[in-house]
């Protein structure tokens, strides 16, 4: 299995107290030198780079900072008083039993070093944190690595400087300008020692293209990821992903296969891939093991998953296929990015974010394939999802819609049978990233900028819960209305949880909804079970349209720059007194509620702060000849404010000196870096 944790990792589980790792920038007093130089040798050695710029010299999708314009109000507008009818025992159309990491994460293997950490002995304490923050709810989380950088990944034995990942720019030769990558097995053990942390299970993907390199010869295979990942991360690799996207594979301008790849010839490539394997001794685990097929197209493509299914690839590989898995994303931002026609107006497609109609139309294209994965056994994941592809949409994918989209597109696809959907992150450039580590001449300390997509994890995890027994039923609530939708869960036939979302963004505060929940009585020839009251955990923003700072049951991430991964301020709750049956729960507008019907459910995913795992600093530097510095005092001065004026002593004893007397002890000396972590979780803490 792994190696050993290092013993740098081990001093991250001292403290919960401890405030995470910092960096700073070069102090422009001349008497502090820092790596060696001081403030003028550092002028000259960067004069010419631009690495130095804060973030506001340079603003990628990740931090834009436009905002559209408030949608309008629906016309007519929907009842905004309505019930909903539960049932004790069950109802018709439940879902499968769901495990509480439903909603999960999907890594651009190329920005793995900027999300996980350095290498495995240098993990990011903040992505540590968010980890834990939906493990402490759901009891584990999943996190795929891969995608397109995945399809030509190189694995070697080291590389240049103890690095551990690197684009290869100068074999950069596919439309889409996704450069290929090199890494290390120490890719493998960054991810086994995350795993020791936040108990972690791993999805890798596996190439079976080539691009021109031996390496993507599927003549044989390269299995040395899988040898490699299962002797590494053992039992914590879920699965391995046999291609990605290969419907993609002969379409012009690509030449990955030839003109006329079909379905069938992925079949037969998955076959002669599990026989290949089969004869390799050192891939330890053969059965449950391949992802397929990957695809994303839509319409009348011949490679539509129906028809990849229809080979009869689930029978012919039943033992060796760990599931059904397909790749969607609802819109697309490519021409924008890319060029080659007219781009999609974010202000247009706004409204498309915020019905309920548009999330069960693009299921409906899955449903059939669904079913049948579920009849022969094998769950069926959305592998890769997010607002639109190629990065999203500035405005859209940043803003509190996606929150409210994120929770909508993954409980229907829970409600149909979908058994995962995974929410890609694309690095800085993209703006639809659950959560983005600042830019490396960045702070660390509370620099991380947690966007909407992350919001609705939380709640995901809170509403599917520890348990893996919640079945979801969309309960087409408000006469099916798009503006409204609601869900119920249930556990073992009780009715636990309701979901509801108010998509109406009315700054009156006249649109808020008032849902009356009732469990059997009425109509139902049940006896009334509606509890006595009933907790709800609001998430709320000032409109759909905002950028940061929503409030998660009265607890925030803040804005851009502003998080170390964990929630910030106390956990709010509201108590609503059930009378006649009728439990009435608001939800403003816009936002969305979860709704608790029973004690055991709420407390189940409601941490005690007190007890929950969080992350600090891994390593320190030198505890002498370093620089004392507040932390708050710390992040306003990075990049954004001058620290030069501080004579910051450097010598041992004399921090009071030379004006460094504001200056609190809370942090015994700079930390080189930020360690904590991220990975494809799948266990409680």
């Amino acid at each position: 299995m792994a190696r050993s944790v290092l013993s740098s990792l081990v001093l991250a589980a001292l403290s919960a107290t401890m405030i995470g790792a910092q960096t700073v920038y070069m102090p422009k007093n001349p008497q502090v030198y820092y790596e060696g130089l001081n403030a003028a040798d550092a002028a000259a050695a960067t004069a010419s780079s631009s690495a130095s710029a804060s973030a506001s010299s340079f603003t990628p999708a990740a931090y834009q900072t436009t905002t559209l314009n408030r949608p309008a109000l629906p016309n007519p507008m929907p009842a905004l008083t309505f019930p909903v009818q539960l049932f004790s025992g069950g109802m018709g159309n439940m879902s499968i039993p769901q495990k509480g990491d439903f909603m999960g994460f999907s890594i651009e293997m190329s920005v793995a070093t900027q999300m996980l950490g350095k290498n495995s002995s240098n993990i990011f304490v903040p992505f540590l944190n968010l980890l834990a923050n939906v493990v402490a709810r759901a009891g584990s989380i999943q996190i795929r690595v891969g995608g397109n950088t995945q399809e030509n990944a190189v694995l070697k034995e080291s590389l240049p400087n103890n690095t551990i990942l690197v684009k290869d720019k100068a074999n950069l030769f596919n439309p889409t300008g996704t450069p290929p990558i090199d890494y290390t097995p120490d890719l493998f053990y960054m991810m086994a020692n995350i795993s020791t942390f936040v108990n972690a299970n791993w999805h890798v993907c596996l190439s079976i293209v080539y691009l021109g390199i031996p390496f993507f010869n599927h003549t044989p295979f390269s299995l040395a990821i899988a040898e490699r990942g299962q002797q590494i991360l053992g039992d914590r690799l879920l699965a391995l992903q046999a291609g990605n996207e290969p419907d993609l594979y002969a379409a012009p301008p690509r030449t990955h296969r030839p003109t006329g790849y079909a379905p069938s010839d992925y079949f037969g490539e998955i076959g002669d891939l599990i026989n290949q394997a089969a004869s390799d001794s050192a891939i330890l685990k053969q059965n449950d093991l391949w992802l397929v097929p990957s695809v994303s197209a839509t319409g009348q493509s011949e490679w539509v998953i129906d028809n990849v299914l229809g080979t009869g690839i689930l029978d012919s590989y039943s033992s060796q296929i760990h599931a059904v898995t397909v790749e969607r994303y609802p819109n697309n931002n490519c021409v924008a990015i890319y060029g080659g026609g007219t781009p999609v107006v974010p202000q247009d497609v706004l409204p498309n974010y915020l019905s309920h109609a548009g999330t069960v139309a693009v299921y409906s294209e899955y449903a059939n394939a669904a079913n049948t994965a579920v009849a022969h056994g094998k769950p069926m994941m959305l592998f890769e999802t997010n607002t639109a592809s190629c990065s999203g949409f500035v405005g859209v994918s940043d803003a509190f819609a996606a929150a409210l989209w994120g929770i909508d597109w993954s409980m229907t696809l829970a409600a149909g049978n979908f058994s995962g959907a995974m929410y890609h992150f694309g690095g800085q450039s993209a703006s639809y990233n659950p959560f983005t580590p600042p830019q490396t001449n960045q702070t660390a300390f509370r620099q991380w900028t947690v966007g909407p997509i992350y919001y609705s994890t939380l709640f995901l995890a809170e509403t599917m819960g520890p348990s893996n027994k919640s079945q979801v039923v969309d309960l087409f609530a408000n006469n099916n209305n798009p503006s409204t939708p609601a869900w119920a869960v249930y556990e073992d036939g009780t009715p636990t949880k309701v979901v509801l979302i108010n998509y109406l963004d009315d700054p009156t505060g006249a649109s808020t909804i008032n849902v009356q929940i009732q469990v059997g009585g009425g109509t139902t020839g049940q006896n009334a079970a509606s509890p006595s009251q009933v907790r709800v955990k609001l998430l709320t923003a000032e409109s759909t349209v905002q950028k940061g700072n929503y409030s998660w049951a009265g607890q925030t991430f803040g804005g851009w720059f502003e998080s170390d991964g964990r929630l910030q301020g106390e956990m709010s709750a509201e108590t609503v007194q059930c009378a006649n049956n009728i439990c009435q729960v608001s939800v403003p507008a816009p936002g969305a509620a979860l709704v608790f019907l029973t004690d055991d459910a709420f407390n189940a995913v409601s941490p005690d702060a007190s007890n929950t795992q969080t992350f600090p600093t891994t390593y320190l530097t030198a505890t002498i000849n370093t620089a004392l510095i507040n932390t708050t005092e710390l992040a306003v001065s990075n990049g954004h404010g001058d620290i030069g004026g501080m004579r910051l002593t450097t010598s041992p004893n004399s921090r009071n000196k030379n004006g460094a007397g504001s200056l609190s002890a809370s942090v015994g000396a700079l930390v080189g870096a930020v360690v904590g972590a991220a990975v494809f979780l799948s266990g409680a803490l």
